[in-house]
């Protein structure tokens, strides 16, 4: 006989009942080993989805889900073990700068990391642009390659977190995505499955972020700092906006170019300063710094040596990668076509909007995203050049440049972009890109 029925743990959400370590334990092996049937789980998300779940249940769910797989063991590798969890954006390019950068700077760097889904992008894709590059490894390939080079960027396996992985598909087809307490437990279950140290999250919110208000946003980062404290591991979130989308590029090979771009000293100031807050956070987590001015001299030296670059080249290499493309972009698969879009006649003023969200399905419509998991995508396509919020604007100023394969596909990316970018006749308010932090 099972210590627990399932009907008897889903009338208790149900009714708003908190949940013992025992009950959810249950449940997330139950999933896994089929002790609850879909729709049982179903029944329980929904009664979490609208009875929520306290800090303590959360914390226990994040672990249990956590232990229903393959917890990686990295604690014979020397140097501290860091990462970094974004919540997804328009042009979020992030890892792909600091995953190299804080290597250099000393830290282990183990990322798994997801693909795009939406209008959202995703790690996983934007590397897969590199000829060669590989994602999908097994973990002894993953500790190898995270002790050589110090970072290495792979896709879940299915020996870790299996919880979530069931539990992520019945809530995507059932309505119960956007639950602070599911999110948390999903994110931190396997962040914390890396076997990490400490972690710094970047949440976002705004118009392109799955977080609209502001206020779910720091509900959601509280709740993750909570989650890693309940584990004993330090954790920092950083609250950036992403009204518009970061840096000048999106798409995939038009984000990686932008991202070696960066690691080359040469990247957009919105998205270093991104990057540069997030891996001084990690260097003081990891004790590679003593604090933020001490971790921007050591990321700075990075950068300027070219030691950044090197840790790219060699995570390219390590992961079958074509380490060529940090000297030559044409390696990278390329649109047919590049369409520069233009102001119109008796545009004056400044940029006053950049819409993430109508951006996203920009590169959606041009074959850049997906709208399901199994849908292809297209490396090559996205915008590059892209105007920002207070910029100056006159008629013919360049608003972006469409990288395309399909004329008929690009009206439609055309129209949204146009949509996208509004003007005004004087200079707008701008709110800091970076609005908290939660530790």
């Amino acid at each position: 006989m099972p210590a627990f029925f399932p009907q008897d743990i889903i009338i208790k959400k149900r009714d708003g009942g908190a949940l013992t370590r025992d009950e959810i334990e249950f449940f997330a092996k139950g999933v896994v080993n089929g002790a609850f049937a879909d729709y049982q789980a179903t029944a329980l998300l929904m009664a979490v989805f609208w009875r929520g779940m306290t800090p303590q249940e959360t914390a226990w769910l994040t672990d249990a889900m956590m232990r229903s797989g393959e917890v990686i063991d990295l604690r014979d590798l020397p140097g501290a073990k860091v990462d970094k969890h974004s919540t997804g954006g328009v042009g979020d390019k992030v890892s792909l700068i600091l995953a190299p950068l804080a290597a250099a700077c000393g830290l282990k760097v183990p990322m798994m990391s997801g693909r795009g889904l939406g209008h959202t992008g995703g790690t996983l894709d934007k590397l897969e642009s590199i000829p060669g590059f590989k994602v999908q490894l097994s973990v002894p390939e993953f500790r190898a390659i995270l002790q050589q080079v110090g970072t290495a960027m792979i896709g879940q396996t299915p020996q870790v977190v299996p919880a979530d992985r069931k539990l992520y598909s019945l809530r995507d087809v059932t309505g119960t995505v956007e639950c602070i307490p599911l999110i948390c437990a999903s994110i931190m279950s396997k962040k914390l499955a890396e076997g990490i140290d400490s972690l710094v999250l970047d949440v976002k919110f705004g118009q392109g972020a799955f977080m609209k208000k502001k206020a779910d946003a720091l509900t959601l980062a509280r709740a993750m700092v909570e989650t890693g404290r309940a584990a004993g591991k330090p954790v920092r979130a950083l609250l950036t906006a992403m009204d518009q989308p970061l840096g000048r590029a999106a798409g995939h090979t038009t984000e990686v170019i932008e991202s070696i771009e960066c690691l080359k000293g040469r990247g957009p100031a919105d998205l270093m300063e991104v990057t540069l807050a997030l891996t001084g956070h990690m260097l003081i987590l990891g004790g590679a710094a003593k604090d933020m001015a001490d971790a921007q001299a050591k990321m700075q030296a990075a950068i300027a040596s070219g030691a950044a670059l090197q840790k790219f080249r060699e995570m390219c290499t390590a992961q079958g990668g074509d380490a060529r493309v940090v000297d030559d972009y044409a390696i990278l698969p390329t649109a047919k076509k590049q369409i520069a879009l233009t102001a119109p006649a008796g545009t004056r003023g400044f940029v006053s909007a950049v819409d993430a969200l109508k951006c996203g399905h920009a590169i959606m419509a041009l074959g850049g995203g997906r709208a399901a998991v199994t849908d292809k995508i297209d490396h090559a396509v996205g915008l590059a050049d892209l105007i920002k919020i207070g910029e100056p604007v006159a008629p013919g100023t360049r608003l972006c440049t469409l990288h395309v394969n399909d004329d008929a596909k690009a009206v439609r990316a055309e129209t949204l972009i146009r949509e996208a970018i509004e003007f005004s006749s004087s200079t707008p308010t701008r709110e800091p890109l970076i609005q908290d932090l939660i530790s």
